[in-house]
C-alpha cells in the first residue's frame, strides 16, 4: 500500500443538496490534518472526497476502463481493442500483476479509505448539528464498507487499515488481514452506518439508509457462499435485511428499460446508488464511446473503441421472446449513421445498450449518465435467491420478486419449481437481467459456478472452457495484487499462481 494513498488525500470538495455539488473543489493549499476538522463544511468535504474514488480511471491503457474488468473473465464478452493488453489478459486468462485495472481498484480503493478513516476518526469532534453529524458518519462507514468488500472479493486477503496513517505510523506497511476479518470489519461498518440517522432516500446521490442494508443483504449472501461458507445462517441474514429494503416500499422497477439510460432517472426509483457524473464538467462520463462499435461513426463522439463486444452465444441464452434481447433495449446492433441520420449502420455484433446516453452521442459527445453501482432488480434478485437457500424452498415472496424482473421482460412466471431448480432460474436470470453490470464475476466467486453459454447449465468454476478458448482454473477465483503493492510493502503475499 503506497504511502501516498494513506496520507491525508482529502479532495477538498463543498456541496449542496445535488448531485452536481460533489464536483466541485476547493482550494486544497491551505489545510492540513492539524488545522482541519474544525467545522461542519470540513465534515461534509471530507466525506465527499470518499465519493470522489468512485470514478475509476487507470492509466497507460487504451479503450477500456477498471469497471470492465470483471466482465471480461466471464466469458459474455469480446473486444474490437487488440493493444489494450488489460482487457485482453482478463479475457485470455493470462492475467499479470502489471495490469492497471488491478491497479486502479486497489489505489482508489485504499485512497477512498483513507479519506474515510479520517471522517471517521475526525467528525465525531466537530461542533455541529447532530443529525447532520450522524449522517456523514454513517455515509463514511458504508463507504469504507462498500471499498473493503470489493478489495477482499478481487484481492482475498487485503491490509486493514482502520485509522489515519501518516509516515510514521507503525499501520504504514501493514499486514494482510484474514479473509474473514476483512468481512467481520465490513459489517461491522454496516451495523454501525445502520444506528445513523441516514434518510431512507435521497436522490443527490449520496448513501441511504436503503442503501445501507441492501449492502448488508449482499455481503450476508456472499458470507453464505465461497469462501467462508458460513451457509443457512447466513442466507437467513441475508434475506431478512433485504426483505427489510423490499417492505419498505422505497424502490421499485423502470417501467421502460430506457429508464436505465435516462440522465432524468440518475439516482432514482430503481437506481439505488451509482458512480455520479457532471456533464460538461472535468467529471463527465468518459465511458460512452468504450460501448461504441469500432470506429463506425454512429456517434457525435470523435472517438468509438469497440472496447466490448457481447459474444453472440451469450445472446442465445436468453429466451424467446426476452424483451432485454430486443433491439435497443438491453443491445444493439444497428444505428443511424452520424454524417446522415436516415442510414441506418449494421455493426455485425452485439454490443452493449444500456448505459448508451442518447443525448451525448447525437448532440453533445459530453455524458452526465452516472454508473450503476446498485439497483433494485439486483435486490429482488438476490432476496429470491437468499430465501430459497435459507428454507429450503422458494416462498411465494421468492416468487413474487423473480417473476417482477421477469414480467419486465415479457417473460412468463416461474412456479412450481423445487429449491435447485429455483435456484438455478434465479442464477440465471441474475446474468440476463444484471449482465455487463460488474455484478456477474462476483456470483461467480461466491457461488464456484459458472452459467455454459453452450449447455445452458451451470458448471464448476475451475474447469469451465469459455466458448472462445481458455479455461478458468482456481487462480481466478482472484485478481493479482499490483506489482508496485508488492514491491512498496514486503509484507505482503501475492495471491497463488501469480508471480
Amino acid at each position: 500500500m503506497k504511502t501516498k494513498y494513506i496520507l491525508f488525500m482529502i479532495v477538498l470538495t463543498l456541496l449542496g443538496s445535488s448531485c452536481a455539488g460533489f464536483l466541485e473543489e476547493s482550494d486544497k493549499s491551505n489545510f492540513t490534518p492539524e488545522n482541519y476538522f474544525k467545522t461542519a463544511e470540513h465534515a461534509q468535504s471530507v466525506v465527499n472526497a470518499i465519493y470522489a474514488d468512485f470514478r475509476l480511471a487507470a492509466s497507460g491503457d487504451y479503450g477500456g476502463n477498471p469497471y470492465f474488468m470483471t466482465d471480461f473473465l466471464t466469458g459474455t464478452a469480446n473486444t474490437r481493442v487488440g493493444q489494450n493488453v488489460h482487457i485482453n489478459k482478463v479475457r485470455m486468462v493470462t492475467n499479470d500483476s502489471d495490469n492497471e485495472y488491478s491497479r486502479s481498484w486497489w489505489n482508489a480503493s485504499y485512497r477512498a479509505i483513507a479519506n474515510a478513516n479520517f471522517a471517521i476518526e475526525k467528525i465525531p469532534g466537530i461542533d455541529m448539528d447532530n443529525t447532520e453529524k450522524s449522517r456523514y458518519l454513517g455515509e463514511a462507514c458504508f463507504l469504507r464498507a462498500y471499498h473493503y468488500f470489493n478489495l477482499v472479493r478481487l484481492f482475498g486477503r487485503v491490509p486493514l487499515v482502520l485509522k489515519p496513517v501518516d509516515a510514521s505510523s507503525p499501520e504504514l506497511y501493514p499486514d494482510q488481514a484474514s479473509v474473514e476479518e476483512v468481512y467481520n470489519r465490513i459489517v461491522a461498518d454496516l451495523e454501525e452506518a445502520e444506528k445513523t440517522e441516514l434518510r431512507w432516500d435521497d436522490e443527490s446521490g449520496r448513501v441511504t439508509m436503503g442503501v445501507v442494508k441492501s449492502l448488508l443483504g449482499t455481503v450476508y449472501l456472499t458470507m453464505a457462499g465461497y469462501p467462508l461458507e458460513k451457509g443457512r445462517e447466513y442466507y437467513a441474514l441475508s434475506a431478512a435485511k433485504l426483505k427489510e429494503v423490499i417492505d419498505r416500499g422505497v424502490y421499485r422497477l423502470f417501467d421502460s428499460y430506457g429508464d436505465l439510460h435516462d440522465v432524468a432517472m440518475n439516482n432514482r426509483i430503481e437506481h439505488m446508488f451509482m458512480v455520479q457524473y457532471q456533464s460538461g464538467s472535468s467529471v463527465e462520463n468518459g465511458m460512452q464511446y468504450l460501448y461504441l462499435p469500432y470506429n463506425l461513426d454512429i456517434s457525435y463522439y470523435s472517438t468509438e473503441t469497440g472496447s466490448i463486444v457481447v459474444q453472440d452465444e451469450f445472446i442465445a441464452t436468453y429466451e424467446a421472446g426476452d424483451k432485454r434481447v430486443a433491439e435497443k433495449e438491453f443491445y444493439f446492433t444497428n444505428y443511424s449513421s452520424n454524417s446522415n441520420r436516415e442510414e441506418i449502420v449494421e455493426f455485425g455484433s452485439y454490443y452493449v445498450y444500456k448505459f448508451f446516453d442518447e443525448d451525448a452521442h447525437l448532440r453533445t459527445a459530453k455524458s452526465g449518465l452516472n454508473y450503476p453501482l446498485m439497483r433494485y432488480a439486483d435486490i429482488l434478485l438476490q432476496y429470491a435467491e437468499a430465501q430459497n437457500e435459507a428454507d429450503g424452498a422458494p416462498s411465494a415472496d421468492a416468487y413474487s420478486c423473480i417473476n417482477q424482473v421477469r414480467k419486465r421482460a415479457n417473460l412468463p412466471e416461474l412456479a412450481g419449481l423445487s429449491q435447485d431448480g429455483f435456484r438455478k432460474a434465479v442464477w440465471k436470470e441474475r446474468w440476463h437481467e444484471l449482465s455487463f453490470e460488474n455484478k456477474i464475476w462476483f456470483d461467480m466467486a461466491r457461488t464456484r459456478k459458472v452459467f455454459d453459454l453452450t449447455t445452458g447449465e451451470f458448471n464448476d468454476y475451475a474447469g469451465h472452457r469459455f466458448t472462445y478458448g481458455p479455461t478458468l482454473g482456481e487462480r481466478e477465483l482472484l485478481f493479482p495484487i499490483p506489482t508496485g503493492e508488492m514491491k512498496n510493502n514486503r509484507k505482503l503475499s501475492q495471491n497463488t499462481g501469480y508471480n
